[in-house]
């Protein structure tokens, strides 16, 4: 289709008052600061750079997360008040259930398999000769989608008749070892397992970079007093590198844990939630906007978000002990 510069003016009409009114807010917000009083500045100055974060997270976060717990409390159609029974719908239903064992299933293994991967891999190539190009194909995923991502993992999981070419690389290999294709996403537990592996895929070269970082910190110091003491490549493993970088590990298995438990593209593009594959931000978007059911969404929102309001707890106080540790 060409393009037609005159159909598109409207949008390109408002994308110009978008970038205007961004420029003029900006305007504003930098003569407020200049012409500010003179004592207390520091205060004026924090307050009028502050603001406006401060109104789009009252807007965008704090607003929503009280509406939807107020709609949890509530009907289909979000004008009556039914107490805690979409609560008790979703830990009585057995369909609901399911959602809740595949999330934990994603939040067991995905962190804990993207992170072991990232760390086993910046061991292997660190400070090897070809380092940087190892390093730039497992972080090359990261470049990826996760829509993008699971369509080509779609295609490794492909199945067609035994009697036909297989398209995809899995049941392939399966065929050349003397074996049936398989329908690998119709069979759970199994196709919740493979989705999962799609998740490790992108996120291992995340964790590879942030762990590559922090080998490389550790003292040269240590390393070399280790070597000179006769420790092995395994001992020096679990005895200096795992314990130096421990904080590191954390930081990147609650990272990935939080990013895990909103997972939604994946599941949504590979199985669209269907033959027990659905985690709960894909049933909250389905009891919400397919099935109309906004109490039973907004249940489920409110729940997912007291899963991931721990996480960042531990995130910021280890943020903290971390800051505390190197102003000592």
């Amino acid at each position: 289709m060409a393009f037609d510069i005159f159909a598109e003016l409207p949008k390109l009409l408002w994308l110009v008052i978008a970038v205007a009114a961004f420029l003029a807010v900006i305007g504003v917000l930098l003569l407020a600061v200049d012409g500010g009083p003179r004592t207390r500045y520091d205060w004026w100055q924090a307050t009028c750079f502050l603001a406006p974060a401060g109104i789009l997270l009252l807007t965008g976060l704090v607003y929503p997360v009280i509406r939807t717990t107020v709609l949890s409390f509530h009907g289909p159609g979000g004008d009556t008040s039914v107490g805690w029974d979409n609560y008790v719908w979703m830990f009585t239903r057995p369909e609901i259930l399911l959602v809740l064992r595949n999330t934990f299933l994603w939040v067991i293994f995905a962190p804990v398999l993207a992170t072991a991967t990232g760390l086993v891999y910046s061991v292997l190539v660190d400070r090897s000769r070809y380092e940087s190009i190892a390093k730039s194909l497992l972080f090359m995923p990261m470049a990826i989608s996760f829509v993008g991502a699971s369509i080509i993992w779609k295609f490794v999981y492909a199945f067609r008749p035994a009697n036909a070419d297989q398209i995809g690389l899995l049941n392939q290999l399966l065929v050349w070892a003397g074996g049936e294709p398989r329908q690998w996403l119709l069979e759970g537990p199994l196709n919740t397992l493979l989705l999962i592996v799609v998740l490790i895929w992108i996120q291992a070269g995340f964790a590879m970079v942030i762990l590559s970082a922090a080998i490389k910190a550790i003292p040269a110091e240590i390393v070399e007093a280790a070597r000179i003491d006769g420790v092995n490549g395994w001992q020096q493993f679990w005895r200096i590198t795992l314990p130096s970088i421990w904080p590191t590990v954390t930081v990147v298995l609650i990272t990935i844990s939080v990013q895990t438990l909103k997972i939604f593209d994946i599941v949504r593009t590979m199985t669209g939630g269907q033959f027990g594959t659905s985690v709960i931000a894909n049933e909250m978007y389905s009891q919400a906007f397919r099935y109309g059911q906004l109490g039973h969404g907004s249940a489920l929102a409110v729940f997912m978000f007291l899963l991931v309001i721990p996480l960042v707890l531990i995130q910021i106080r280890n943020a903290r002990r971390t800051r505390e540790a190197q102003s000592l």
